[in-house]
């Protein structure tokens, strides 16, 4: 039989890790978890459930993609054989019958690299901010460009590009899928449950660090892969600085010759988070929820920005990146 591996990384992510592997103890061949410096007893929980545990060097800048590399290296060191593995965050909760599911259809796609399903935020109605990660997730099924940090992956794809890259900070997973469609394969979103996540955002000083470490992500994709026939995250950087930089640029550099008609250009703004929330709101989302995402998408154009800046100042200085945390601690529920 196809074997799967899965490989959990996390920090201090408390009842949420734990939730986490109950859900996939005795349901993979190989399950290991990559921890990168807790000090909440996570690694002994994971130990306790009998979970293979690596533990990273933190004297090497930490990355999300170094840490599902460090797993992927010691799950086929355990099970050299394995066909497939299911990379997930610390804080999602795979849901029964996902790992089988994700296994048929990479078992009847030989053409496929990746599948992914529907990962839902546990407690969207806990803020705002939970509820717009639920939107963004809510992707389209089918053939897709990219997958998030829960997907199950051909390990023999995974190799073939050399798995994840170590120096990104953010966004490693759609970078990773470029990559591999590079080299023909194929990612595919089932139509599927798949993770319930648990964000616990609950301020917007989270959500603006959020925004700003996408903004890094889609400035350092656009850079590596925008001149690739994928053009990797161009739109979306161009996007930024539009709406983030050249249109206020616009209004305040012209008020003074325009009596101040320029500030009329605000309006766009607002025209922009309508149309966003009409979107949301055709996918069948309340219109408040809807308005708000409309809201937070265009105001959301100035963190990414600052993404954007720090990344390119990094690159010209040739300082390292470091992550961009927003989490908060987890409390018990």
């Amino acid at each position: 039989m196809n074997t799967i591996g899965l490989v959990a990384i996390g920090r201090n992510e408390g009842d949420r890790l734990q939730r986490c592997l109950k859900s996939v103890v005795g349901q993979a061949d190989a399950v290991v978890y990559v921890d990168s410096g807790s000090t909440d007893g996570s690694v002994e929980f994971a130990q306790s459930l009998g979970v293979e545990v690596v533990v990273l060097d933190l004297s090497i800048p930490f990355t999300a993609a170094r840490a599902r590399n460090a797993g992927f290296e010691r799950l086929l060191q355990l099970q050299p054989d394995l066909t497939f593995v299911q990379f997930v965050d610390g804080d999602c909760e795979v849901v029964p019958g996902w790992l089988e599911m994700a296994r048929q259809a990479l078992s009847d796609r030989p053409d496929l690299a990746v599948v992914c399903g529907r990962r839902r935020e546990r407690f969207p109605e806990a803020s705002i901010y939970n509820q717009i990660c639920d939107i963004e997730w809510d992707t389209p099924v089918g053939e897709a460009t990219a997958c998030g940090g829960d997907a199950m992956m051909r390990v023999a794809a995974v190799q073939q590009v050399n798995g994840f890259n170590p120096s990104l900070i953010a966004g490693e997973e759609p970078e990773l899928c470029v990559r591999l469609r590079q080299q023909d394969w194929k990612i595919f979103r089932l139509d599927a449950e798949m993770t319930l996540h648990d964000a616990q955002m609950t301020q917007f000083s989270q959500w603006w660090k959020r925004s700003q470490r996408s903004g890094h992500a889609f400035a350092q994709g656009s850079w590596m892969h925008g001149r690739s026939p994928q053009q990797h995250w161009v739109k979306e950087s161009r996007r930024i600085w539009i709406w983030g930089l050249v249109i206020p640029v616009v209004i305040l550099g012209t008020a003074g010759i325009t009596s101040g008609f320029s500030l009329l250009l605000l309006a766009l703004y607002l025209v922009s988070a309508l149309r966003t929330a009409r979107y949301a709101q055709g996918k069948g989302y309340e219109p408040g929820v809807a308005r708000w995402y409309g809201w937070f998408c265009t105001v959301g154009k100035f963190p990414e920005l600052q993404g954007q800046l720090q990344f390119h100042l990094r690159r010209i200085f040739h300082r390292q990146a470091t992550l961009i945390e927003y989490k908060s601690a987890p409390s018990s529920r």
